[in-house]
């Protein structure tokens, strides 16, 4: 973890709430694809969890949704305002374990870590799928972005406005590897039950500190109790005990 300020490069409106922000500054401590930042802001005690969507050098990119005051904070910032954010927090995704032909599912929010990830497992050569869901065309972001790095796009929206009908998990291809998913649980819960081999996947949960000290983001698996911000926001499927 690595506390530092960056300089806002750009912060732009990708649907009517989402917003796609990138900023200048040291990311060295990012070292994995899945991993968080937390973000001070101005008057607000806590802290805001994003994930990040990419990173190289020097610049970090985020995409967030304005669900609360923090967030249209955040949407109203203008290039080269300064923030003060940790970054390298979480485990990140495993991608030893892809194999040839992974698949990649996002829902909604849940679809900014799939763009790192993505590239780099195409850059180890892996035949990529990705499959991106939302509730309707508006909501749509990013299917270009995937598209142009080379992998296997589709979109699904649950009213039938815009590529198939219905969740992720209709979507699913044939003869996939294994898979990297993040979005709600209730997404994850079905994506859990759908798939047919291993995978990993990535919880979104309301946070108090960010790194593992307060223990108000726990979840039960079958080793215990385990924090989604520090020993997560990655679990293995095998791993997850669902609640009732």
């Amino acid at each position: 973890m690595k506390q530092s300020l960056f300089q806002i490069v750009s912060n732009e409106a990708l649907t009517d709430s989402v917003y796609k922000m990138i900023l200048s500054g040291d990311t060295s401590a990012i070292t994995a694809p899945g991993q968080f930042v937390n973000i001070q802001l101005t008057g607000k005690f806590l802290r805001r969890p994003i994930s990040v969507c990419d990173y190289d050098e020097s610049t970090l990119t985020i995409i967030y949704k304005v669900v609360g005051a923090g967030t249209e904070q955040m949407s109203a910032m203008k290039p080269g305002e300064m923030l003060d954010i940790l970054t390298g927090l979480g485990n990140g995704y495993d991608l030893s374990l892809a194999g040839d032909r992974p698949v990649l599912l996002g829902g909604g929010v849940g679809v900014p870590p799939m763009y790192n990830l993505a590239k780099k497992l195409i850059a180890m050569g892996k035949e990529v799928s990705v499959i991106l869901g939302f509730n309707t065309a508006g909501e749509i972001f990013y299917e270009q972005e995937f598209k142009a790095l080379g992998c296997k796009t589709y979109v699904t929206t649950v009213d039938g406005s815009y590529g198939k009908k219905g969740f992720v998990t209709d979507a699913l291809p044939e003869n996939y590897t294994y898979f990297y998913t993040c979005g709600p649980e209730p997404m994850l819960k079905a994506v859990y039950r759908a798939t047919t081999t291993s995978g990993q996947m990535s919880f979104e949960e309301r946070m108090g500190c960010g790194f593992g000290a307060c223990m108000g983001c726990s979840c039960k698996t079958l080793t215990g109790y385990k924090r989604i911000c520090k020993d997560g926001p990655v679990m293995k499927k095998e791993e997850i005990l669902w609640q009732a």
